[in-house]
């Protein structure tokens, strides 16, 4: 049986993209034993993806070299046996492991000069591969090739959990439209608060319910929204953890999310999703489902992928109005 470990991505949205990544590697090797070696938080997240047969944690900090927690997961890693390491991340740290426990194949692409700590060295070819998905799938075979259709991710919640998660909560039975107005990038990603309410306010008087949805992070925006709704809407950022998060999309109705962590979440759900798109661009990282509707405009300076707006005017977010949301939601 061959053994595999990826060393998976820092951030939500990428863990999810990834998950494509571990469904074509299955389909080549139905007998792979699939490791993933992730940041502590994402344990939830990897629980609901089938593919996953052992996960590793890496208690170590965003962008902190942190040398002796990676060589004690080393250690770990080292008596599982494996025989390949992909690594999926492009920074000089995210390839110790894999070396440290001396796993004879290390994948991945070149990136901070990682000559010796990876010896299956990849170049990558940025307008071959637009998409950060096809830059993880082509790291699943020796040619690079990518898989003739692309696969989706689908994370797995099962109706006993969403029933369980909503009663927590307190919601009713109403049609749910969760809001995910969050996003760790920066403000060039967040679309204002005053459109989400203003969206918000619309689906309550039409008999919805509305969620806010996010992190602790989070909060503040998600309760500048919920008192332009008069307290309408149930402010949940920050209060729930990552697997009720899981639950509570998968019983939605309907989204609107900024792109973030969230919004891959809701779309490998396969959730009714509008996905609101500001200084990045769904070229690069699209919600992965056909149930999914792109809202953004078409602005000279679009897309900048910066966090904060170099001419400071956000204007690619300000003048995307409520009612192109509702539009899409429709």
């Amino acid at each position: 049986m061959h053994r595999c470990l990826v060393v998976g991505p820092a951030w939500v949205g990428d863990m999810v993209m990834a998950q494509s990544l571990f469904i074509t590697l299955k389909a080549q090797q139905p007998d792979l034993h699939l490791g993933v070696l992730a940041p502590s938080w994402s344990g939830p997240l990897l629980a609901r993806m089938p593919q996953v047969d052992e996960v590793f944690d890496l208690p170590v900090k965003h962008n902190r070299l942190a040398i002796k927690p990676r060589w004690q997961a080393a250690k770990t890693i080292k008596q599982a046996h494996y025989d390949q390491a992909i690594v999926l991340q492009r920074s000089y740290k995210s390839a110790l492991v894999p070396f440290f426990a001396r796993i004879a194949k290390r994948t991945g692409y070149l990136g901070e000069q990682r000559y010796g700590l990876l010896n299956d060295i990849r170049s990558l070819n940025k307008q071959a591969l637009p998409m950060n998905v096809q830059r993880f799938l082509a790291l699943a075979n020796d040619e690079g090739k990518l898989p003739n259709s692309l696969p989706k991710p689908s994370l797995q919640s099962n109706v006993a959990d969403q029933k369980a998660v909503c009663a927590a909560f307190k919601l009713r039975g109403a049609p749910l439209l969760a809001l995910c107005p969050g996003a760790e990038f920066g403000v060039a990603k967040q679309w204002p608060a005053q459109h989400y309410a203003n969206v918000a306010m619309s689906k309550i008087a039409e008999g919805w319910q509305v969620v806010l949805l996010g992190s602790q992070a989070d909060h503040n925006i998600a309760e500048e929204i919920n008192k332009q709704c008069q307290q309408s809407a149930v402010n949940l950022a920050g209060k729930t953890s990552l697997t009720q998060v899981i639950d509570l999309l998968a019983s939605a109705d309907a989204v609107v999310s900024n792109d973030s962590g969230l919004m891959h979440i809701a779309a490998a759900l396969s959730r009714p999703l509008v996905a609101v798109y500001g200084s990045s661009s769904p070229d690069f990282t699209p919600p992965l489902s056909a149930n999914s509707h792109i809202a953004k405009l078409d602005l000279s300076c679009q897309p900048c992928f910066e966090r904060n707006c170099p001419l400071k005017h956000l204007n690619c977010l300000n003048q995307l109005s409520p009612e192109a949301v509702l539009a899409h939601l429709a």
